[in-house]
């Protein structure tokens, strides 16, 4: 069996497409199908059902998808054993909100590539179902999640904690000293929040949803730090987590509300594959997010 037929098959199986394959692969078309041919042929088994120019794993390629990607990590392992640790280099496509993406970016990455020049980082910037769907077809190799707590058969949770959140309002806002607030008391003042049925936003409306409460911002934008500098300028209102807010609450431009009847359930998760294999530089890549991403033990 040649292991590049059962790297090819991987491939088909995760992203669903022969021509999605050929492209990553850097194949042509007809290269992907005759070396899925010959795996077939080689195992004496149908692998993919073709119908209507789209393919499903048979019931036997489900069972060798578990084999492949041992035999794939395996080859790997070994390729990567080859190497000293102070040679480690690779890619990593890790998939998160908005705002996790802007903090990491401003607080770790120069540090990360300072110790590990040859790991390049490719950060894309997605909601929470489509996070998932790219861990399904090994198009991310992580993810992190801010949302309701996570759990499936499928993933490993690397690393969790509960967020944090508040109402946060300008520290000359009229709401500022006011204690024991309800959400009722601010709904009709101006808000500013991140994009409707994203990660923690989507959370913070069903919970209004079950108030029989309504909120529509005056603006919606993904970019946490244009939404903490409008706010410290101005009369409007949000709702974030706390690591986003912090610095400004500490150089006192903005203020927590103290409002008592929003406690949204929000964990901040780093996920991954069952099925990924972990290479030198992804698991450097997790081992350096839990240590400085995430504040809990």
């Amino acid at each position: 069996m040649e292991l590049r037929n059962l790297i090819t098959f991987t491939h088909v199986a995760e992203l669903g497409s022969f021509t999605k394959a050929a492209e990553l692969l850097g194949y042509s078309q007809s290269t992907i199908s005759f070396q899925i041919k010959q795996l077939e042929d080689e195992l004496d088994c149908l692998l993919f059902e073709r119908i209507n120019h789209t393919i499903t794993l048979t019931e036997r390629g489900h069972e060798l998808v578990s084999y492949a990607h041992q035999v794939r990590a395996l080859t790997d392992e070994f390729k990567e054993s080859l190497t000293k640790d102070e040679d480690i280099n690779g890619h990593i496509h890790i998939v998160t909100p908005d705002s996790v993406c802007e903090e990491m970016i401003n607080s770790h990455y120069i540090d990360f590539h300072n110790r590990y020049p040859n790991i390049s980082v490719k950060f894309t910037t997605a909601d929470t179902s489509v996070m998932f769907d790219m861990l399904d077809h090994n198009e991310a190799d992580i993810i992190i999640t801010l949302d309701n707590h996570s759990y499936h058969k499928d993933y490993i949770i690397a690393k969790e904690e509960q967020l944090s959140m508040h109402f946060v309002a300008s520290v000359n806002s009229k709401y500022a000293n006011i204690k024991d607030l309800s959400v009722k008391d601010i709904i009709k003042e101006p808000f500013i929040l991140t994009e409707y049925g994203q990660g923690y936003r989507r959370v913070f409306d069903k919970e209004l949803a079950k108030l029989s409460l309504e909120l529509t911002p005056v603006l919606e934008i993904g970019r946490t730090d244009i939404i903490t500098s409008m706010v410290a300028q101005s009369n409007m209102i949000s709702y974030l987590p706390d690591f986003v807010t912090g610095n400004l609450i500490a150089s006192e431009r903005l203020c927590y509300l103290d409002v008592c009847d929003m406690n949204l359930d929000i964990w901040k998760q780093l996920i991954y594959h069952k099925n990924k294999w972990l290479s030198k530089s992804l698991k450097t890549f997790i081992e350096y997010v839990k240590a400085y991403e995430f504040t809990n033990d």
